[in-house]
């Protein structure tokens, strides 16, 4: 984005509202557009930041399973499986004649090379601990895999259809950051960093039929104003996850569609329970306390929210509402800085990634704060910079405000190295339960426990659900209705 972009006025907008779309010239090509861009590179068995699975993710990378918006787990590279009555293996087949863009064979020993990879002591792959968990990858023939896991796995083939669970091809893995080789519909064209990615049909995919889209553009867009224009210029086809603030000029535009999509993501105000006074549950109900949830997802969200208590949300199996746990208090809030010994004000940092939900939800927890007597001091932070010294390194931070999109994500609560630095053995011992519990009555009701505790131990103010609105023009179809994992299966997509 050149720097005029992100100073549109709002009659600016108004007026580009006014203008015609530009025409969709090929009806075989599309422009979508994102807030953040893939970083630090386009290997999301390397980096944690969800953007990487969200332009390569069955697009040029695939797995052996694929997750769809209603979150069931179909074939993808395997043709089918099948799964041990105590859950710990799980025999995959896999289809035949399929090649890597490299014209390099994919097959059984490519699925042993990715996984072992994953698992290996370099590996920086977020999911590491999944790969880890496998007691062995064999690979009987070509076309056939058995994994055994040490312990059982119930979300086993859900994980298996993630962007961490891709498929690497061996001799070209260690280039899949800039140059990705991989089996699916497309290979990259174009990376302007800072600006766009351009995706193009693979000439060696194995359906080309299939394949409505020839041509795919990630525009990357992080300020708010820029998106509302961008989508009411026409510059753009689609926008995931486009900011609220536009919501009511899409809508009243007859060129445009919404999707208001479900999610199982989890915004929060992340703490870092290894720094004092941190490290004092009081001092961290305190700050839960303080949180108005409502007047955050407000002014983060526009509304698009559902308050949560815990680290699980709405709809997903086994959740219990603990909203009423660490409800808003502001007398008991100040009240358990007190019980602590905590002179106040009390300064603590808030560190604050780019994405609008970050930034404007920022401004209402610092004021909200400041009612109990804590200064919150602002840092904005790009990307990666929140990547490598929040997230990770030196966990450098006191509060920061995230969301976690991942679906399946308690185990995260059980590494004291996570980078909020949670160490409680009662935790890990509950969370081996739930992840060895076959019986699904039960292992919901060791999930709702589960829930219970951290919101006791107020790991993070956890604050709410967030609802993804999707705009796009009238004629796109086969846009995801819900949103289980991040993803932009553009093989899905066409124009009618």
């Amino acid at each position: 984005m050149k720097r005029r972009d992100f100073a549109l006025t709002l009659p600016a907008l108004a007026t580009l509202a006014q203008l015609p779309a530009f025409a969709q010239s090929r009806r075989d090509a599309i422009v979508l557009g994102m807030t953040l861009e893939p970083t630090p590179g386009l290997d999301p068995t390397a980096g944690a930041a969800s953007s990487i699975g969200e332009t390569m993710l069955y697009n040029l990378l695939e797995t052996l399973v694929k997750i769809n918006a209603d979150g069931s787990v179909t074939p993808l590279l395997a043709e089918r499986w099948e799964v041990s009555p105590d859950l710990r293996t799980t025999t995959f087949h896999l289809r035949q004649g399929v090649k890597f863009s490299n014209g390099e064979p994919f097959n059984a020993a490519a699925v042993k090379f990715s996984f072992e990879r994953a698992a290996g002591e370099k590996s920086t792959n977020k999911d590491k601990r999944t790969f880890a968990a496998m007691e062995s990858v064999r690979a009987l023939d070509d076309h056939t895999v058995v994994i055994i896991n040490k312990e059982p796995d119930p979300d086993f083939l859900f994980y298996m259809g993630q962007a961490t669970a891709v498929i690497v091809e061996p001799k070209s893995a260690d280039g899949n950051a800039t140059q990705p080789v991989g089996t699916g519909p497309y290979v990259l064209d174009a990376w302007a960093k800072g600006s766009s990615l351009t995706l193009k049909a693979s000439p060696s995919y194995r359906n080309p039929g299939a394949v409505k889209i020839k041509r795919a553009t990630f525009r990357f867009i992080s300020d708010p104003a820029a998106q509302v224009a961008a989508v009411l210029a026409g510059d753009v086809d689609v926008f995931v996850r486009v900011t609220p603030r536009g919501t009511s000029r899409f809508k009243a535009n007859p060129r445009l569609q919404l999707v208001v999509s479900g999610s199982r993501a989890k915004t929060v105000l992340a703490i870092n329970n290894q720094r004092k006074p941190l490290s004092d549950v009081r001092v961290r109900r305190a700050i839960a306390a303080a949180i108005d949830r409502k007047a955050v997802i407000a002014g983060a969200a526009d509304g698009y929210g559902v308050p949560i208590g815990s680290h699980y949300v709405p709809g997903a199996a086994g959740y219990v509402d603990t909203t009423g746990m660490n409800p808003y208090n502001v007398e008991k809030a100040k009240a358990l800085l007190k019980e602590a010994g905590v002179t106040t004000p009390l300064e603590l940092t808030l560190v604050l990634p780019p994405p609008p939900y970050a930034r404007q939800g920022g401004e209402v927890i610092v004021a909200q704060l400041a009612k109990i007597g804590i200064t919150a001091k602002v840092q904005n932070v790009e990307w990666a910079q929140w990547l490598a010294n929040t997230y990770g390194g030196p966990h450098n931070y006191d509060l920061t405000l995230i969301s976690h999109v991942e679906p399946f994500d308690l185990g995260n609560f059980t590494n004291p190295d996570y980078y909020w630095g949670y160490d409680n053995p009662k935790f890990k011992a509950l969370y081996s339960k739930v992840k060895t519990t076959a019986n699904v009555t039960e292992r919901n009701k060791l999930l709702g426990e589960a829930q219970k505790m951290l919101a006791d131990d107020a790991v993070l103010a956890w604050l709410y659900q967030p609802q993804w609105i999707t705009v796009a023009k009238k004629g796109v179809h086969g846009l995801w209705k819900d949103m289980p994992i991040f993803v932009n299966d553009i093989g899905a997509l066409s124009w009618g």
